[in-house]
């Protein structure tokens, strides 16, 4: 399939508006259920929206040794990402959990660079590392507020770095809906086992649900099908380095929904540390225009 950049961007702009929603039902459920539970309801949704759908519609499914290998493998790095970003809203505030985890750009950059073989100049290079500097006058505010959970975003960072590489490598050959559907079916009997396997633990412990949560549980599903159903058509249409910097824009979008949920606003560095991030985001995505209206023999920067 040809790259279609301006459709591919288009694509991750919804999910970085449905993501951070989503992520804000996770923190208001995070007060009466565990992050297992709402894991394994995140992809319980998931499976059940999707399997339908491609059973009525005959989307194809993931077929053959490679690609139901690195199905597996990405589902594996969903759950970890997932669970790490879910436990990190019980700490850290909706804009500041987003804006630590947005390293991950920076690493994405890297790896589409080294193992995919992506043009990656050096100006893009140079806005990311500055954003990375944002990315750490975020974490020293929050560190000192409540230690070492401040530090979960940066594993939610590399571990969505992984999985966005194994699903730009994959996203050309299989049918979006059908990925996500076979991810779905294999996640949540993986989750269930280790939920069963620990019960006693709070990460994983299954509570009564309260009945007010039941409609936001399957908001929750529904937006991050939804996300990532976007995130993995849009890397059908544009490079990961292209995409990267377009993920900038969760930060804004979380603080506002922050803001309008839990009336949390950044403030000191978390704030300095914000818009350096985001200034690097948009100079990188301005690179990204200039260097796509130019004619394929100049080399990018």
């Amino acid at each position: 399939m040809i790259d279609r950049p301006f459709l591919g961007i288009l694509l991750m702009l919804g999910f970085c508006v449905l993501a951070p929603l989503g992520d804000a039902m996770a923190k208001v459920l995070g007060d009466d259920l565990s992050v297992g539970f709402l894991v394994l309801v995140r992809f319980a949704v998931q499976a059940g929206l999707l399997l339908p759908l491609v059973w009525l519609l005959k989307y194809p499914m993931p077929k053959g040794a490679r690609l139901i290998r690195l199905t597996a493998i990405r589902t594996v790095l969903h759950i970890a990402g997932i669970t790490l970003m879910f436990s990190s809203l019980q700490y850290l505030e909706l804009a500041d959990a987003i804006a630590i985890a947005f390293v991950m750009p920076f690493i994405m950059l890297l790896l589409g660079k080294v193992y995919l073989n992506e043009d990656v100049g050096p100006h893009r290079l140079a806005a990311c590392a500055v954003g990375f500097v944002g990315t750490l006058l975020v974490v020293q505010p929050n560190f000192v507020q409540v230690g070492p959970p401040a530090l979960l975003p940066l594993g939610v960072a590399v571990v969505f770095a992984l999985f966005m590489l194994v699903t730009r490598a994959i996203a050309k050959d299989v049918d979006p809906i059908g990925l996500q559907a076979l991810s779905g079916v294999m996640a949540v009997p993986v989750v269930g086992l280790v939920m069963i396997a620990l019960p006693n633990t709070q990460l994983l412990a299954i509570r009564p649900i309260p009945d007010s949560a039941w409609l936001l549980l399957v908001i929750l599903g529904c937006m991050g099908t939804v996300a990532h159903l976007l995130m993995t058509w849009s890397l059908r249409f544009a490079p990961s380095a292209t995409l990267a910097p377009m993920q900038y824009l969760e930060i804004p979008i979380g603080t506002v929904i922050g803001y309008l949920i839990f009336r949390d606003l950044p403030n000191g560095l978390a704030a300095v540390g914000i818009c350096i991030t985001i200034t690097a985001g948009l100079y990188v995505i301005a690179r990204e225009r200039a260097i796509s209206r130019r004619p394929a023999t100049l080399p990018a920067q």
